[in-house]
């Protein structure tokens, strides 16, 4: 409960394991690059980089959507209205299911457009498409992995998510070293690696929310999907979703005028 005991503690114990969950969320591009650059070439860093400011345009949704989870859910609670509760984390994972199907389709038809709108060299065109498309097809993953880190927050528990992505971003490095240094998939095995770990995290931590709201006990009955309460999480999670999209395009922009000068300048 973050509204008994000292301020500054409960504010130290809250965000210090936020802060280490950013930094070790980094662990997976910073694994991918550090795999792909030593064991598999030259070639394949600059696909995984080519790839990069695209897979940070998704990104950008799933923080976004992030945001507005956390808002709404944090209202509801602290309100102790745990009905409306229970309907809107229903409702924000429905809307958040849909929209990661439309960006999934989007991303797999054209993935190849966006790779050539960066001007993306035609000698890693097919690594970087390989990858960014192992990218897409877990973005379900991704999505549905940062609203339950929303709603983790959103409780005062910013422990829960931090012990998930130590446990990933562990599991991401050895996969990657057993794909790529083992197996010898190259590119495939750096992004199935990063696939394979985000579902596993994703699946828990659906898990572990979906067992906690079991045991917080409501009056009236639930909604499956509430257009009022889609409306507040929309509210706030557009504007963050847009704000998110802006700094993705800028890094596109920059990552095009890289692609230009080839793959030794954009490894």
């Amino acid at each position: 409960d973050l509204t008994r005991g000292s301020s500054r503690k409960m504010l130290w114990m809250f965000s210090i394991p936020m802060l280490l969950s950013v930094a070790f969320q980094q662990v997976y591009q910073i694994a991918d690059s550090i795999i792909a650059g030593q064991f598999i070439g030259e070639a394949a860093l600059a696909a995984v980089g080519a790839s990069h400011p695209i897979t940070m345009i998704f990104m950008a949704v799933a923080v976004g959507s992030n945001i507005g989870c956390a808002v709404v859910v944090s209202r509801l609670f602290g309100a102790k209205k745990y009905s409306a509760l229970k309907t809107a984390i229903c409702t924000i994972f429905c809307a958040c299911i849909a929209v990661s199907v439309v960006l999934t389709l989007v991303g797999i038809f054209g993935g190849s457009a966006m790779l050539r709108l960066i001007r993306t060299p035609a000698d890693v065109f097919a690594d970087a498409k390989l990858y960014l498309h192992i990218y897409i097809y877990g973005f379900l993953f991704l999505y549905l992995y940062n609203i339950c880190n929303g709603i983790f927050t959103s409780l005062g528990d910013s422990r829960t998510p931090l012990y998930f992505l130590i446990g990933s971003s562990i599991s991401n490095i050895l996969l990657d070293i057993f794909f790529v240094v083992w197996l010898k998939m190259g590119v495939a095995g750096v992004a199935w690696a990063t696939f394979l770990c985000q579902g596993i995290s994703c699946v828990l931590a659906l898990v572990v929310v979906f067992r906690r709201f079991r045991k917080i006990r409501t009056e009236g009955k639930m909604q499956i999907f509430s257009w009022q309460q889609f409306g507040c999480f929309a509210v706030v999670a557009v504007p963050s979703i847009l704000q998110q999209s802006f700094i993705s395009v800028g890094n596109i922009v920059i990552q095009s005028v890289i692609n230009g000068f080839g793959p030794a300048v954009m490894a």
